[in-house]
């Protein structure tokens, strides 16, 4: 019943209604070190203050994101290792953070021996993809923090995805192996990836402003990357470093820290990404005519004036008409107000 009325609401203004399917980025770089996991927990805790309703699957052996949502890992808990092999349906997986819109799926030790287990598993590749279409509709974004490796669990969640974050540190090591991950990124785009896999951006991490190698890297991974390159830099940030031995995202640390402010922006700019079709008044669609300027009428291509008087007769005069002959009639002024709008 209430997504009836959802729907009459939505034909009421003219737009159609859709289900909420979520965005699925993979945030991947085969290099570790470049701040994969950061971005993971941050980003997705400022889209989150954003109001999104967001899940962060971590999908690395490792399980650093776990731990830097305060769920480190625990050997007697169920986790992504178990819904990947159906063990676990995805609701008893979801762990809660601080923020209520904003959930993890934990890693553990026991992904690891997930990359034996699946080398005989039929439609191995996509076993990660089955277990998210379970749950796309209940959230805005769906982040897969993935491990710094190439291998099955890497197949796994590149084809799982919709897009990908390519988090690329100022050094001169990580652009060499970003013409490597495109590679690999069209391998997965081409021959196994149903829906196909878009790159969303590169964003540059550990950046030093001081520095003008970074200013260098920047420049060149800009004039040569064939993707999109997001405008946000995120710099090298004590709070960003402190914040996972407190089990929480930097927002929660220190918000003013310069790391905090980069994904406050980072996430206003992947928001940014969807251009979605808003709402406008009858005067937003058609701009005022300014009274002071001329109107000039363009001829077509095919169309030319011989005259003046030509010109004057496709005209149209829109001066109202003032009738002289009765006096004008005084009327209370009240504030102009449409009720067309008005409910």
């Amino acid at each position: 019943m209430a997504k009836s009325r959802i729907s009459r609401l939505y034909s009421l203004y003219g737009m159609p209604y859709t289900k909420r399917m979520a965005r699925v980025i993979a945030v991947y770089n085969q290099k570790g070190g470049v701040a994969k996991t950061t971005t993971c927990v941050n980003l997705s805790a400022y889209l989150a203050l954003e109001g999104k309703k967001v899940l962060l699957i971590d999908f690395d052996p490792q399980a650093n994101a776990s731990s830097g949502l305060g769920h480190p890992t625990k050997l007697n808990e169920g986790s992504i290792y178990h819904g990947l092999f159906g063990l676990a349906e995805p609701d008893a997986l979801t762990k809660p953070t601080i923020f209520y819109n904003y959930h993890l799926i934990p890693s553990s030790q026991h992904l690891a021996g997930a990359l034996i287990e699946l080398v005989n598993i039929p439609e191995r590749e996509y076993k990660l993809k089955q277990f998210i279409d379970k749950i796309r509709d209940k959230y805005d974004y769906i982040f897969i923090d993935m491990p710094p490796s190439l291998s099955l669990l890497t197949i796994n969640g590149l084809v799982a995805a919709d897009e990908i974050v390519i988090p690329v540190q100022s050094h001169y090591f990580s652009m060499e192996g970003l013409s490597q991950l495109l590679e690999i990124i069209e391998l997965v785009h081409k021959n196994i990836s149903a829906q196909g896999l878009k790159v969303s951006g590169a964003v540059m991490t550990m950046f030093d402003e001081n520095e003008p190698l970074s200013h260098k890297i920047a420049g060149d991974i800009a004039a040569s990357f064939p993707h999109n390159v997001f405008k946000t830099r995120i710099p090298r940030s004590a709070a960003l470093s402190e914040a996972p031995s407190y089990g929480r995202p930097v927002i929660l640390h220190d918000p003013n820290s310069t790391g905090a402010r980069a994904y406050e922006q980072l996430a206003k700019e992947l928001i940014a990404q969807e251009t979605p079709k808003q709402f406008q008044m009858p005067s937003q669609m058609i701009p005022a005519a300014d009274p002071r300027q001329e109107q000039v009428v363009t001829p077509l291509p095919n169309e030319s004036f011989d005259s003046a008087q030509d010109m004057a007769d496709i005209l149209i005069d829109i001066k109202p008409q003032v009738q002289s002959e009765q006096p004008p009639v005084v009327v209370a002024e009240e504030p102009v107000r449409d009720t067309a709008f008005y409910f």
